[in-house]
């Protein structure tokens, strides 16, 4: 027997769903934009974001909170594909359909990251890291390429936005198997300067 919420636990959940949307699209837009124009976006009143979030900063953590738990979500379903290039680039593809670096790479040092987002960034790194590692000891996958460059090929493909949402769906994805072709493994060229490091990556997080 299925039990129903009451009336006003319903309408608080509804209310949280509208706001996160609200709040995704006014910060994609505009990452400046006061937490009034997302109780505008959303259509409620600026109180109920207060009684949820203490402030925009915490509005905005939780955004990139959500965002990295969905990308664990499907790092760690990519990891139990057996083929090693096919967890990859299924990886890859999953995390450009959700759409998870166009926000995290737009509120970048706008917060203060909590113990647990860091914890989750670290697994979420090392997901990573392992996933790229068994793409490359498949022999299919250059061996020059490291766990950084994974994180431009995405910040590249978030960039790629036209007025529909569908053929920006089907543009990145047309652009990530392009950027997926040269990294295929074979008789191309070294690629061009180090690799980007660890900390060239964080210093956009710091506040």
């Amino acid at each position: 027997m299925t039990t129903k919420m009451p009336g006003r636990r319903t309408q608080a959940a509804r209310n949280d769903t509208v706001i996160l949307e609200a709040a995704r699209e006014v910060f994609l837009a505009d990452p400046k934009a006061p937490i009034a124009a997302v109780a505008e976006r959303a259509g409620v009143g600026i109180s109920a974001l207060y009684r949820r979030y203490e402030n925009k900063e915490d509005l905005l953590r939780l955004l990139c909170h959500d965002g990295l738990r969905r990308y664990l979500e499907i790092a760690e379903s990519a990891a139990a594909e057996p083929d090693g290039r096919r967890a990859f680039t299924d990886f890859l593809r999953r995390l450009v359909d959700a759409d998870v670096h166009s926000l995290t790479v737009r509120l970048a040092g706008t917060f203060t990251s909590t113990p647990e987002m860091t914890r989750d960034a670290q697994r979420a790194g090392a997901l990573a890291t392992e996933l790229l590692r068994r793409a490359q000891a498949s022999g299919r996958l250059r061996a020059d390429v490291v766990a950084q460059d994974v994180g431009l090929v995405l910040e590249g493909c978030a960039a790629v936005r036209v007025p529909d949402p569908e053929r920006t769906r089907e543009l990145r994805q047309r652009f990530l198997a392009i950027l997926l072709a040269g990294l295929a493994a074979g008789d191309g060229e070294p690629l061009p300067g180090p690799a980007p490091s660890p900390e060239e990556m964080a210093w956009r997080w710091r506040r």
